[in-house]
Order: structure tokens, then sequence, then C-alpha cells
């Protein structure tokens, strides 16, 4: 049996690979689905004014907000899985769960964006593919915003102008 791991964001684009796996059950239904959603840590000086209680609720209501449409999807077409929640580092928790789990590949989707973008930004993607020698299957989703196209790497153009204009001055 095939297991594959999902993480879902909540974001429009994590339906994309969805929709993929769900292409693959139809062609194969020896298939174990895992849907995944990790949530961020509250700062420690946040964490200190609210209970335990309230922090694992938070969390737990935010996970499921997140896995909704997913887990929609899949009950639609009457596909099995398990929906799982971390708190944490989110590709450290993905590449984690993904082996405690003993899956055979992720299957992620991201947003179509520009090479610059990609190397400035903090990409979840990026980090997955690092940590884990697992197959991780990206699936295009959405194109990127157009601030994501072009304010990024202008402002990204700007930074490197301004820096090579101060190291010429000196």
């Amino acid at each position: 049996m095939l297991r594959i791991l999902i993480p879902v964001d909540g974001s429009r684009n994590c339906q994309f690979a969805a929709k993929h796996v769900i292409k693959e059950f139809m062609n194969n239904t020896a298939m174990e689905i895992h849907l995944l959603n990790v949530q961020p840590p509250f700062s420690s000086y946040i964490a200190r004014f609210v209970s335990r209680k309230s922090l694992r609720d938070y969390h737990r209501d935010a996970a499921e907000k997140a896995l909704g449409p997913v887990k929609q999807m899949l009950d639609g077409f009457s596909i099995p899985y398990s929906a799982h929640a971390e708190v944490g580092e989110r590709a450290k928790a993905i590449t984690d769960t993904a082996r405690r789990l003993r899956c055979d590949h992720i299957v992620m989707s991201t947003a179509r964006k520009n090479s610059l973008t990609r190397l400035v930004e903090n990409s979840v993607t990026n980090k997955v593919i690092e940590l884990t020698s697992m197959p991780v299957a990206i699936i295009a989703g959405e194109e990127a915003s157009k601030w994501e196209r072009y304010g990024i790497p202008a402002g990204v153009g700007v930074g490197v102008a301004l820096a090579l204009l101060l190291a010429a001055a000196n």
C-alpha cells in the first residue's frame, strides 16, 4: 500500500496537491492518505500569558479550519484519509511526520514564482526537499501575486544596487 503525506496549510494552493492525489487514487485505490497541518508555535512571550489548554484549543481549531476544504474534497470522493496536526517548524514537522508514518512520498503544491523570489523567501517547500531523502512531488499551484512577481524582485534589486553603491563609495 502506497502511503502519501499531503501537507495542508489552508491556502488554495494545497488543494492542487489534493486534486493530484485524488486523480492518483482513482487509478490506484491501494493508498493510505495522510493530511498534515503544522501550526507555528506561539513565542514564549505570548505563551506564558495563556494556559496550555487554551494554546492547544487554538492550535486544534486553526488546524481544523485549514484542513477543512481538503477533507471536504476527499469526502466528496469517499476517499479514506487520516488527518494530523502538529505544532512546530513546518518543514521539520512535515519531514518528521512523513518518516514517522512511513510514507512513501510527500505531495506538496506551491505557487508558481520566479527563481529570485524563491531565493529570497523562506520557502517551506525548499526546506522539505533539503531535509528529506524521501521523494517529494511538487504540484504547481496558482500563479504568484503581482507583488510576489514584481515587488519582491524589484525590492531585492534596489537593495543590491544600494549595497553596490555603498561598496563603491567606500
